[in-house]
């Protein structure tokens, strides 16, 4: 039960009716608190709220018999006792941006004008070129000197506090190994923010795909929705990161029924380090050369200089890991030179004439 509510303080309650301009709210009382329904509804007239949701609102008083709650206290309606009153409950008030000045924005709260320094317009990722001036916002009253004459106004503290409230229900949601949807805002050479929720988390380049990927706009495009299952969510320093390739089958599972040591093919190199070539045995597969399985190579050999990222080399499957992910290789004849020989030897006749190089290929 609410007792003893003093104005300004702020609770959460239940939407008991929505009845044309009012909502009724429970107050677990004998009597019901009222909202003016037009702060929950849109340039449409249309309410947002119904019965049974809980909302947040702050208490102003009892008026004519009405206990009486507020979102925020709309401008054009605050008089100065209101303002006051707002500044001493940090009940929220909308101001209208009238221009700029310097050091900041002129605001105008009902017959009042405030001063917005710049740090305090704006949530803290601002948009570029993002225009203030003519716009009604939301404010906390963080100074209100001389009656009213000398006031100081902050937009940032009530994004913030909206923010801090938005992290806290999303807590809640976007735990560890949660699959969520979002939508690519940004590309980077590390990977991709993705905004899930209004909450920008980090797609690691290494978690989009089993496949490498060298360059992330061939894979993502900003705008594009994923989907992404949540690997780490530190809410306390406000990280979350999130993987699509978690959500995929990994390709390792099926290697071992699709190759076998032996098999012999053209692969395309994917990779060079000292040690060797790495070879693309099938999408998100790769096999490694190893250095002194090549011929001409030895430990001061350059490989890069030798070989490039891109071209084919004929390889055979020595061995397969499958459990610690790992296909071992060893260089090979290409697969056209095998056909050519084979293509060689069964044209020869076995008859009267007698190729040594023949005979020796067939044994």
């Amino acid at each position: 039960m609410f007792e003893n509510l003093t104005p300004g303080q702020e609770i959460e309650t239940t939407v008991v009716a929505v009845n044309g301009e009012t909502i009724f709210i429970d107050l677990n009382a004998k009597s019901e608190g009222v909202v003016n329904a037009a702060e929950f509804s849109d340039e449409n007239g249309v309410c947002s709220v119904k019965e049974g949701d809980k909302i947040k609102v702050f208490f102003m008083g009892e008026i004519r018999g009405e206990l009486k709650f507020t979102a925020r206290i709309k401008g054009e309606d605050a008089d100065s006792s209101m303002i006051e009153n707002a500044f001493s409950s940090r009940i929220p008030v909308d101001g209208h941006v009238e221009k700029e000045i310097k050091g900041g924005y002129e605001v105008k709260i009902g017959g009042n004008r405030a001063f917005c320094p710049f740090s305090q317009m704006g949530g803290r990722h601002k948009e570029e070129n993002e225009t203030f001036v003519g716009k009604t916002l939301p404010f906390i009253i963080t100074e209100y000197k001389e009656g009213g004459k000398n006031i100081l106004v902050s937009n940032r503290a009530v994004l913030e506090a909206e923010r801090a409230e938005h992290i806290v229900t999303l807590s809640k949601k976007v735990t560890e190994g949660a699959v969520v949807e979002g939508t690519v805002k940004s590309l980077q050479s590390f990977g991709a923010f993705v905004d899930v929720d209004g909450f920008q988390t980090l797609l690691p380049v290494s978690e989009i795909s089993f496949e490498r990927v060298n360059d992330i706009s061939t894979v993502l495009s900003v705008g594009q929705k994923i989907t992404a299952k949540v690997l780490r969510a530190d809410w306390e320093h406000e990280r979350v990161s999130i993987s699509m390739k978690a959500l995929a089958q990994d390709p390792w599972s099926s290697v071992s029924k699709k190759f076998k040591a032996g098999d012999k093919f053209d692969g395309t190199i994917s990779r060079i380090a000292d040690f060797g070539l790495f070879i693309s045995v099938d999408k998100g597969v790769d096999g490694l050369v190893h250095v002194s399985t090549l011929k001409d190579v030895d430990r001061n050999t350059n490989l890069k200089k030798k070989f490039k990222v891109g071209n084919t080399l004929s390889v055979v499957i020595k061995e397969i890991d499958a459990e610690n992910k790992r296909i071992s290789l060893v260089p090979a004849t290409s697969v056209e030179q095998d056909n050519s020989a084979s293509s060689y030897i069964n044209s020869q006749d076995d008859g009267e004439t007698y190729n040594p190089f023949a005979a020796l290929l067939k044994k």
